[in-house]
């Protein structure tokens, strides 16, 4: 980013090892969204988020291990892609939560964000994957037509309750739109377990944790203040994930990505909200109760953004919808594995179709 020509200004907020889709860590205190003082930017990436919708800066880097870029691009009305698995190389650490992680940024403009992606893309030797090469670069991709796509829309979770009519309605208004646009648009989902993608999602989860821990501990035995309830509670639940559990979970990623490239051999993009909700409000998360209590909060924030991150394809948040009273709503978009020129050419489309930049906090 520095060879890029950035400036790193600060480090932002962000919730105890990124566990929670909302920014409130007993460590730093709760992150305000800046379009309600009430509400949570998301998370994990909120603090970034929320410094960028204030418009204190054009982008903030974010990562994203199950919508932790795209979660708080939605509830803060900016621009937020998550990269393919390989795209961006996670070199020297090792590959987190077996794969699912990936690293950029949120951001005012779909051309900022592909810019920076140009400059941070690339492999290194020995890399455990790469994403599929480029047939230009994703700024050119920002400037060219996607051609007629065809879309398929979702107007609930794989497997999952309604959503409110709200969000509803936006995914029907944003599937006219696209057809307006030119766009081959149709009513369909992927099929997969999504049960057994969600248990898959919180062993692995917990494993790295308790894994995560024991390297930052460097030895030492972290005292009863050094960690949030919860995070405590699944370090310790992934201290007992067995070998046998945490190989077949990472086979229920690879059934599932096998799965949703069927889908992809069908239509080019996924569309959705980002979230199963209209907003967060502070205090919806917390990190003082059950596991239980703590997946039940979490479950309307991930629906649409953790299968992108076990399968390693490519998705973003768009805000192109708001609310009567008007607070954004993210769209998710999801394209086939390698395929963020196809994002970045309808993002482009779509913020000249309906620009978003002057609507702010």
């Amino acid at each position: 980013m520095r060879r890029a020509g950035l400036v790193i200004v600060g480090r932002t907020n962000t919730s105890e090892f990124g566990l929670a889709p909302t920014t409130e860590p007993a460590f730093g205190g709760p992150t305000i969204n800046p379009w309600r003082k009430d509400l949570s930017p998301g998370g994990s990436s909120g603090g970034s988020a929320a410094i960028v919708a204030a418009r204190s800066l054009p982008m903030g880097h974010a990562t994203d291990g199950g919508g932790s870029i795209r979660i708080p691009a939605s509830l803060c009305g900016l621009f937020g892609l998550k990269p393919s698995r390989g795209r961006i190389s996670l070199a020297p650490i090792g590959e987190t939560l077996a794969g699912a992680s990936a690293q950029h940024c949120v951001s005012i403009s779909v051309r900022d964000s592909a810019a920076l992606l140009d400059a941070t893309a690339g492999g290194e030797p020995g890399d455990p994957y790469a994403a599929p090469p480029l047939s230009g670069t994703f700024l050119e991709a920002t400037r060219r037509t996607p051609g007629k796509l065809r879309v398929a829309f979702m107007r609930k979770p794989v497997n999952g309750e309604a959503l409110d009519p709200v969000l509803v309605r936006a995914i029907e208004r944003t599937a006219k739109l696209l057809e307006e646009l030119g766009h081959q648009v149709e009513e369909a989902s992927p099929q997969y377990d999504a049960a057994a993608l969600d248990a898959a999602f919180w062993r692995i989860m917990s494993a790295s944790t308790w894994t995560n821990i024991q390297l930052r501990a460097a030895g030492r035995v972290p005292g009863p203040d050094d960690l949030e309830p919860v995070t405590r509670l699944y370090a310790e639940l992934g201290r007992a994930v067995t070998a046998d559990e945490y190989i077949r979970s990472v086979q229920t990623f690879h059934r599932t990505g096998r799965a949703l490239g069927a889908f992809f051999e069908k239509h080019d993009v996924l569309l959705s909200t980002t979230i199963a909700r209209t907003s967060l409000p502070l205090g919806t998360v917390r990190m003082d109760g059950s596991a239980e209590e703590f997946e039940r909060s979490v479950a309307p924030m991930t629906p649409f953004t953790a299968i992108c991150n076990a399968t390693g394809v490519p998705a973003m948040s768009v805000p192109i919808e708001w609310t009567d009273d008007g607070l954004p709503i993210g769209m998710h978009f999801v394209a086939r594995y390698g395929a963020e020129e196809t994002l970045y050419a309808l993002a482009a489309q779509l913020e000249q179709a309906r620009p978003w930049r002057n609507r702010r906090p």
